[in-house]
């Protein structure tokens, strides 16, 4: 069945209203919202963040099912087999919806949900079992709002749409809570210790052990990773705002889904589609940070010459290549190497674009490059299975990938790096890096450590706000 959905829209001056701020006026009333911020202002085509509310329709993978809600209140479930086209299904629950398209350059109408890390079961002949301490979350999730509020700040405008099939608006109803000057805040606080799934030393054994696949030649690289736990009190939201402080990245997201949430401040993209251009964007290649500049430029210097962390980087570049190549043609690496800076880190970052083919489908071009090989490893598919052998937890939402995609195959995407899960009062957040038949596992631990230096200096600041 095609549902169309009728578009309301209305423009406002945005000069006194902040994404969070928009956020914080409007989760009480409509549960379940969430938010998408960009952190970079400058340029009118990467300027606009989304708060979105009141889910109409739904589809959810995980436990062997898949379950499909929709906007006249018809349910379907779906018994997952080995026949079972999970891709398939999910691009047929994307084009059962259409909209008029607006003049408006930035989303205002699709999907916007998750795939976990674990989801690549449906996608490749890989094998994921439950294992001790699994989160229990959807493997994917996606929704599709009735409002949406863009943000442009570029200059100054919100725009509050509001989708339905029934024909019924409701923006006079949002423009009103954006009016309201109050919002209910919250304290934050820590709860216990904090607690890993493997410690120091068990960390540095399993460095060791890829490094023997490596030598080997099972592997050119894997990603071991790390999980962290914290219990709280109080309000997660301010973890968020303390981490897009302190950490501000080009996705910055807070989704809540009721009893778990997902949010981080991502610096790498899973994938971009958009008109038929597919680009990924990988990300190896790592150095900490002093905070002093001049050093920082040294260390930049530094890291653009040094073998282990090229050698991996070049992996990368290369399997991004070949991924995109699966789906596409005049596949190109458009920047190599370019040293970037981000507030804990200094890293190698590469473009990499190709034209998918004509007729391709953009969920099997994601399904296609999914996970990141930043995350895995090269080759991925080895990589994944000896990650799926040695790491004692599911990663679920680490190294998965959040963000939109709109009715039309167009795809924006981050990979969940940097990022927390909340569920049950406790806060979880991972890190991995990047293991070759070179890689020193002291070294390699502190990366770990140094990838989520953010997130830990966030969690300082969220008890004092």
């Amino acid at each position: 069945m095609k549902y169309q959905l009728t578009t309301f829209s209305k423009r406002l001056l945005a000069d006194t209203i902040t994404p969070v701020s928009v956020y914080l006026r409007l989760r009480d009333r409509f549960p379940n919202s969430l938010l998408l911020e960009s952190s970079d202002y400058h340029a009118n085509d990467n300027s606009f963040s989304y708060i979105c509310c009141n889910p109409i329709a739904s589809i959810s993978v995980g436990d062997g099912i898949i379950t499909q809600q929709f906007p006249d209140g018809k349910k379907e479930e779906i018994t997952i087999t080995a026949e079972t086209n999970v891709v398939g299904v999910l691009d047929a629950f994307a084009k059962a919806f259409s909209s008029t398209k607006t003049a408006h350059k930035f989303i205002n109408n699709g999907l916007f949900g998750y795939l976990s890390y674990d989801s690549v079961q449906y996608f490749e002949d890989i094998e994921i079992a439950k294992k001790e301490g699994d989160l229990h979350i959807p493997d994917i999730y996606y929704a599709v709002y009735q409002n949406i509020i863009a943000i442009n700040h570029f200059n100054n405008e919100a725009h509050i749409f509001c989708h339905n099939t029934t024909g019924d608006n409701n923006i006079d109803e949002i423009e009103q809570l954006l009016k309201s000057k109050n919002f209910a805040e919250f304290n934050f606080n820590r709860k216990n210790e904090l607690t890993s799934n493997i410690t120091d030393a068990d960390y540095k054994a399993l460095v060791e052990t890829c490094k023997k696949h490596c030598q080997r030649g099972d592997v050119f690289q894997i990603v071991p990773s790390k999980r962290f736990s914290q219990q709280f009190t109080g309000d997660e939201f301010n973890v968020y705002r303390a981490l897009r402080s302190v950490n501000p990245s080009p996705y910055l997201f807070y989704f809540d889904y009721g009893d778990y949430k997902i949010f981080g401040s991502s610096p790498e993209a899973q994938i971009i589609v958009q008109d038929g251009l597919a680009e990924i964007h990988p990300i190896a290649g790592t150095f900490k940070r002093t905070g002093n500049d001049e050093q920082d430029a040294i260390l930049a210097k530094e890291l653009a010459k040094d073998e282990k962390e090229n050698s991996e980087h070049v992996m990368l570049v290369d399997l991004a290549r070949n991924d995109l190549s699966r789906n596409g043609h005049d596949v190109k690496v458009d920047t190599y190497r370019e040293v970037q800076f981000f507030s804990h880190v200094i890293h190698l970052v590469s473009k990499v674009t190709g034209q998918m083919h004509e007729g391709s489908n953009t969920l099997q071009v994601v399904a296609d490059t999914f996970p990141a090989g930043t995350l895995s490893g090269a080759p991925k598919h080895m990589a994944m299975q000896l990650l799926e052998k040695y790491e004692n937890r599911n990663r679920t939402f680490y190294g998965g990938a959040i963000g939109f995609m709109d009715f039309y195959g167009n795809f924006n995407h981050a990979i969940i790096i940097r990022s927390f899960l909340s569920k049950n009062h406790t806060l979880h957040w991972q890190a991995g890096a990047g293991v070759v038949s070179g890689s020193d596992p002291a070294k390699e631990l502190q990366e770990v450590y140094n990838k989520l230096g953010a997130l830990n200096k966030a969690l300082d600041i969220a008890e004092d706000i």
